[in-house]
């Protein structure tokens, strides 16, 4: 099965975090036809598309080796009864994606499944399910490899271009007050990540759990869907960015499920373990260019692990303030030399025994 020895690649320190006894973190995307699949091309394209991207896509997690994979393994088509309502296989559509979302990948294969879904429910007439495993690559990455199999309508032979990306640093900010501010909130986060470890875990509450096992215990997957114009509105009244927008949101919806199970969860105290990016963000990258040795953007997880409050209820009277909150807490992190310090943890750690020496969820809490 083995294809080469050589140039084999190690696998970073977050990405042995993805991956391990304890974590397993996977990026579940669907794509809706509005017209029943034509599934007759799909090996085509994988293999002359797809594969082609980066090694890792035919690459499993030991150094990230090279092997010959075939394609049958990574395509499913799942069967389900026939001449059902759509309502219907909404359920089993449902069905399908909470048993795949906690369904650990083999350790003998590369990290990725396509799966076909040729039946229609209420949103599509056809679904393709992407399951990506989160240690191939961080958002940015996997954006870029999605965005590489797509061509321009007006011309295909031209590259995709997008516009420049904006900064979001007020122009007029003092270079001095801004070192001054990123000292304090470094040593304010350090402070209280030690604090956090030494006082204990969250409160008990209906989203966490004591038992252990208890992340790898079935879900449920349901979706909701919002206007990105209602978003982008929001956005625009409260001079906050989209992902501010949808951190409020999270942290709102949370809370609110939270007193829904139980009452006394309005006041719990709990943390969101949340992913920031530790790129220098510029515009769009194409593949090409990450795979560089050189690249400014490469290829791979450049993301660091952070804990944050999640609002109480009863702090805030508007329902807006969430997102005012989540804003004020992601500037806060983006603007202190914590997550660096963060991501040079894990390295030291992975130099001693990676993910089991560290115990990833007494570092970081238990967000079960």
């Amino acid at each position: 099965m083995e294809i080469s020895e050589e140039g084999l690649e190690p696998v970073s320190p977050t990405g042995h975090y993805f991956n391990n006894s304890v974590l397993s973190i996977s990026v579940l995307a669907v794509l809706e036809y509005e017209i029943p699949i034509d599934d007759s091309q799909f090996l085509s394209l994988l293999e002359n598309v797809f594969l082609p991207i980066n090694p890792r896509f035919f690459s499993i997690m030991k150094q990230w080796k090279r092997v010959e994979v075939k394609l049958e393994d990574h395509v499913k088509t799942p069967i389900f009864p026939s001449n059902l309502s759509n309502e219907s296989y909404d359920e089993y559509f449902d069905d399908y994606l909470s048993n795949l979302a906690t369904k650990r990948f083999p350790q003998d294969k590369p990290l990725w499944e396509f799966h076909v879904i040729k039946y229609p429910n209420s949103n599509a007439a056809g679904n393709v399910v992407f399951k990506l495993h989160h240690a191939l690559g961080d958002g940015y990455s996997l954006m870029g490899a999605l965005l590489s199999c797509l061509q321009r309508a007006d011309n295909p032979s031209l590259p995709l271009t997008f516009p420049s990306r904006q900064s979001s640093k007020p122009k007029n900010e003092n270079v001095m007050t801004r070192t001054f501010s990123s000292l304090l909130n470094t040593m304010s986060d350090i402070w209280w990540g030690i604090s956090k470890s030494i006082t204990g875990e969250d409160d008990g509450s209906p989203i966490k759990s004591s038992n252990i096992g208890f992340e790898f215990a079935p879900i449920t997957v349901s979706t909701v869907t919002i206007s990105l114009d209602h978003i982008k509105l929001i956005k625009s009244r409260l001079g906050v960015t989209i992902n501010d927008v949808l951190t409020g949101m999270v942290f709102l919806g949370t809370r609110l499920y939270m007193q829904e199970m139980n009452q006394s969860s309005r006041e719990a105290h709990s943390t969101a373990l949340i992913l920031l990016n530790t790129r220098v963000m510029g515009n769009y990258t194409s593949v090409e260019e990450m795979v560089k040795p050189d690249s400014k953007s490469p290829w791979g997880n450049h993301i660091t692990f952070l804990q944050i409050p999640i609002p109480n209820l009863t702090e805030f009277s508007n329902i807006l303030d969430f997102v005012w909150k989540a804003q004020k807490c992601i500037k806060t992190k983006r603007n202190s030399l914590a997550i660096y310090f963060t991501s040079g943890l894990l390295k030291m750690l992975n130099r001693f025994g990676g993910h089991e020496v560290s115990k990833f969820k007494d570092w970081f809490g238990r967000h079960d």
